[in-house]
């Protein structure tokens, strides 16, 4: 293969809680992903990322890891998992899984020796602090609310980033990063062809533990030691121990990575693959998404990104995923929400340089839930703030509000097979409710309408991975167009001599717009015709194109 074959590969990210279920328990599982397939086969997609399917207390949906070597039983068996990456890569999909190593679970026999024995070699793989006031080492929050810091019966204190009962790996620790490597080692010998790299930009703590003052004595919050300085050391010994030498595909969640420490990560010899780009994810904050200011400053921001990235390596570009509501709710007023909206949001997104994410339900045009009480929500971070509100005083039903709109669960509700009872996921009570608009979108009504949102992903799809283009999206220049009208989302990639342009009217009104170029063809449409002549063409409502040029 390329060395760089990832550049021109779809990825389709499956949450397997609620992807399918075949074992009558409400919970998705490895059979049912295998039962899929030849959807995915004829989505056109050649990668999957699965979710964390490890050995998990699921306190954070299985990124709780106890067991990094066994699956977790909800999901079948590790045979299970085995036919799957088999019987994917015999339909020329490959797998990526998970891989979660800033923490693991508070049951993880290592955590469990190391709480038992103050001396024992996996004290050491843990970061553990005592204090003679008893109070936590400092004032550092955890991402998931409250202290960073939780104390055992003896009186020491271990760190964690995210839940209480996930403690952190102390990277300093050179045989816990020897175990780490055999790890991820043993599962590429099983044939995955590579990594989703959770929560990395973790692993390097500020050693001095010191606490920062804040304006307000409230936490600091530990974000702010994302990509912390060192942090190169351990990266380099990561990738050149394990995936690099396997050609294998990793793709970092590496928020809080400057652009100046980009090529670093995911340029030419970086750590990764690529990092996924989110400097331009959703609208939030914005009054109004649908406002002309509103456009203009996602589509600046995005464009602004993308023009370093593409200069510096290479990105995963996404609308959705697992920890975050749904892209047409994110991105669109609920009056515009439609059909054609989600085409055109996927346009906007699948041709730009990076490698195109595809979330569960995206190319379906699933929409967030409705969540009627704090009961229906499952988010660990959820429950963690609510609780917080109620003992601090603070206005819940806000609060509420706010978790409708922006609750991880939104993207974590079973996928909508088709218009029987619990949308096709499964004859059980799901995990997690099933959205109630799954009678009018679901699989099987759009698998056989050409205007359907599933229709229109498969011509992205096919396109993005056709012989004679694929190699202008994967490696051509991106030249946005700046001086657009005000709700057009258009540039073009350029290799050679070849020309593709994307133009998005993304608005709810008909726009005329300007074309400095020569229409070839038509590569794509969301809308059924186009009216266009020399200089100008006008665009219906959220209608997109996708032209090849001639300058």
């Amino acid at each position: 293969m390329k060395p760089d074959w990832w550049k021109e590969a779809v990825v389709y990210q499956v949450y397997p809680q609620s992807f399918c279920d075949t074992n009558h328990d409400g919970i998705g599982d490895f059979n049912g992903i295998r039962s899929k397939l030849d959807y995915l086969k004829e989505l056109g997609v050649n990668l999957i990322w699965i979710n964390p399917c490890y050995q998990s207390p699921m306190v954070d949906n299985g990124y709780d890891i106890s067991d990094y070597y066994k699956v977790n039983p909800i999901f079948g068996t590790n045979e299970d998992l085995d036919a799957l990456i088999r019987e994917a890569k015999e339909r020329g999909i490959g797998v990526l899984l998970d891989l979660v190593i800033n923490d693991c679970s508070d049951e993880h026999p290592w955590f469990q020796k190391a709480v038992h024995d103050p001396d024992s070699e996996e004290a050491d793989y843990f970061i553990f602090k005592t204090t003679e006031d008893g109070n936590p080492p400092n004032n550092w929050r955890s991402n998931f609310g409250g202290s960073a810091w939780t104390q055992i019966p003896d009186g020491r204190w271990y760190l964690h980033t995210f839940d209480k009962r996930q403690p952190d790996f102390n990277w300093e620790s050179s045989k816990l990063r020897e175990k780490l490597y055999d790890m991820v080692n043993w599962w590429l010998d099983k044939g995955i062809a590579g990594f989703r790299v959770d929560a990395i930009t973790f692993i390097k703590k500020d050693l001095t533990f010191a606490s920062v003052p804040t304006p307000d004595g409230s936490l600091y919050q530990i974000e702010n030691y994302q990509n912390y300085p060192g942090i190169g050391v351990f990266l380099t010994e990561l990738r050149d121990r394990t995936y690099e030498k396997r050609n294998a595909v990793t793709v970092a969640e590496a928020v809080g990575v400057p652009m100046d420490s980009f090529t670093d990560y995911a340029g030419k010899n970086g750590y990764f693959s690529m990092i996924f780009d989110f400097n331009w994810y959703n609208m939030k904050g914005e009054a109004d998404k649908s406002s002309k200011e509103a456009i203009y400053r996602w589509r600046n921001k995005m464009f602004d990104s993308q023009e370093q990235i593409s200069a510096l390596g290479w990105s995963g570009v996404v609308l959705e995923s697992h920890d975050e509501p749904r892209g047409i709710n994110k991105f669109l007023e609920p009056s515009d929400q439609n059909r054609t909206s989600a085409a055109c949001l996927g346009t906007i997104y699948f041709f730009l340089p990076g490698t195109p994410f595809i979330y569960q339900g995206q190319e379906l045009g699933m929409t967030n839930s409705i969540w009627n009480s704090i009961e229906d929500f499952k988010d660990v971070m959820v429950q963690n703030r609510y609780r917080e509100c109620v003992e601090n005083g603070g206005d819940t039903e806000e609060l509420l509000q706010e978790l409708r709109e922006y609750s991880r669960d939104n993207g974590r509700t079973p996928i909508q097979w088709d218009g029987s009872k619990y949308a096709g996921f499964s004859d059980a009570e799901p995990w997690i409710p099933v959205n109630p608009n799954y009678l009018q979108i679901n699989a099987a009504l759009q698998k056989n309408d050409p205007s359907s949102v599933l229709s229109y992903y498969k011509k992205l799809v096919a396109l993005r991975r056709d012989p004679k283009w694929k190699d202008v999206f994967a490696r051509g220049e991106f030249i946005p167009q700046r001086e657009a009208e005000d709700c057009l989302i258009a540039y073009r990639r350029m290799l050679g001599d070849k020309m593709v342009g994307i133009f998005c009217n993304f608005t709810s009104k008909e726009q005329t717009v300007c074309v400095s170029e020569e229409v070839k063809e038509i590569l794509l449409n969301n809308c059924g015709g186009l009216e266009h002549e020399t200089g100008r063409m006008t665009m219906a409502p959220y209608q997109a194109v996708v032209l090849s040029l001639q300058g």
